[in-house]
């Protein structure tokens, strides 16, 4: 067995523009296809892609030598959870593995250079649009022939994994929702109920600053974070349809649909916590942690922030409340996280060989014992374990009839850094100016979906 290699420094420039690609939306029904019961979905499908033999079995007999792996889980649960997940593949192959964690958002924000200079063998990255983006340029690997070994994938889950080429760029490893995390004891305690419509959600708002609590926690000084609540209450006012054309650039943002989604926003910060942007998510799920917040809209893996134990076990969720009864709240967004190869690998057959052993129920089930904030994509991964928050995501996510991505993960990365970033940033510093930030983010839109 070889030993654990230790973390090698980032190799990290800024970036630099790419072209377009046209998103296709990943629909609940392709997520679980061929699944038959709530309870067949405890790992998000039930059906398996590709031949009946196990990737499990080529894992570690051919492949030998050295492989890289690029992490952006800098975070201590999932970094934590990485080692033991590399740890475990090392035990039973002849791969020595090197793991290059770099900040989150620093290896976000720099994928495109990353890519095109010397990038890790295998790396983390998303699924969908920014997966089909990277492939379309010719940026990463073609991991098929590692997906004709895969079992315990669902069909949509290899829809997600593959380019407008029809080949598979991507291995799924584990998801999550998006949705509004709150305490159930201080609930209990002041006798407050989980909000089902934004009118519910006000009057529980009012009621908790009254009780000298800020209703909802928020941050953006990361940049990203605040994507997710304009992707909530876009969902709820205008649809998934819409969301999803809207972020292929197939919109307008000077649509009065996209106002009204800004409008009701700039009322929500009225009850959210103020000096957003000097504060990161990890300060921001702290604040609900520490009681000094009630709610927050945040992905699961807020739950990081929360010591092990009866601390997390006092952490729950709800839907983002619905604001159009024609809407509902049907659609939500649950991310998928996963790997990919880069295009030219130095020791290729350890890389794909490294990949099939991610692509495994064994190694998810180590993943998702290690971070209790996640749930695996692999259907045969062990779940016996699962939390009772892993369990309601599993339920959350099999019960939703859409299922998005992220706004940066849904539409072009380019758009998303350069110009949604600072854009939502300028609306939480002064949001009444809306209609000079749509023109702006308009004119930005058509420049770079036409370029």
């Amino acid at each position: 067995m070889s030993d654990l290699k230790p973390e090698s420094p980032a190799r990290l420039i800024p970036p630099t523009p790419q072209s377009s690609l046209i998103s296709t939306p990943i629909s609940r029904r392709m997520l679980f296809q061929g699944t038959m019961s709530a309870a067949a979905l405890a790992a998000l499908a039930a059906c398996s892609s590709g031949s009946s033999s196990s990737a499990t079995a080529s894992a570690g007999t051919a492949a030998s030598g050295n492989v890289t792996f690029g992490s952006n889980q800098s975070d201590a649960v999932p970094k934590a959870a990485y080692a033991e997940i590399i740890k475990s593949y090392q035990a039973q192959s002849k791969v020595t593995v090197a793991i290059n964690t770099v900040d989150h958002n620093s290896f976000q924000e720099n994928i495109n250079n990353y890519l095109q200079g010397s990038p890790d063998d295998v790396f983390s990255w998303f699924a969908g649009y920014r997966m089909r983006f990277f492939a379309d340029q010719g940026l990463v690997g073609d991991v098929s022939d590692v997906w004709k070994n895969v079992t315990g994938m669902s069909d949509g889950l290899k829809a997600a994994s593959t380019a407008d080429d029809s080949k598979q760029y991507f291995v799924p490893f584990t998801t999550y929702p998006w949705a509004v995390f709150y305490r159930p004891s201080i609930f209990k305690a002041k006798g407050y109920t989980a909000p089902k419509t934004m009118d519910d959600f006000y009057r529980l708002a009012a009621q908790i600053k009254k009780d000298g609590m800020v209703p909802l926690a928020f941050a953006d000084k990361d940049g990203w974070p605040a994507m997710g609540t304009f992707d909530q209450l876009n969902l709820r006012i205008n649809g998934y349809d819409f969301h999803v054309s809207l972020m292929a650039g197939k919109e307008a943002w000077t649509d009065p649909k996209v106002k009204n989604v800004f409008s009701a926003w700039a009322k929500l910060l009225e009850v959210s916590q103020p000096d957003s942007l000097g504060r990161t998510w990890q300060e921001s799920a702290q604040s609900v942690q520490k009681n000094e917040a009630a709610m927050l809209v945040q992905g699961m893996f807020m739950g990081q922030q929360f010591t092990a134990g009866p601390d997390r076990d006092d952490l729950d969720f709800f839907a983002f409340p619905e604001i159009d009864s024609n809407i509902g709240t049907d659609a939500i967004e649950a991310p998928i996280d996963g790997f990919m190869m880069a295009k030219s690998p130095k020791n290729a057959a350890a890389a794909k060989d490294l990949l099939a052993y991610l692509s495994t129920a064994a190694a998810q089930g180590v993943s998702v014992k290690a971070d209790p904030t996640v749930i695996a994509t692999n259907s045969k991964a062990d779940t016996s374990g699962y939390t009772a928050l892993q369990k309601k995501a599993v339920e959350f996510i099999a019960g939703a009839k859409h299922i998005s991505q992220f706004l940066d993960r849904d539409t072009r990365p380019d758009f998303a850094s350069t110009v949604m970033i600072p854009a939502i940033q300028t609306f939480i510093g002064n949001p009444s100016d809306i209609d000079s930030l749509l023109k702006s983010i308009e004119s930005q839109k058509k420049s770079i979906f036409t370029s």
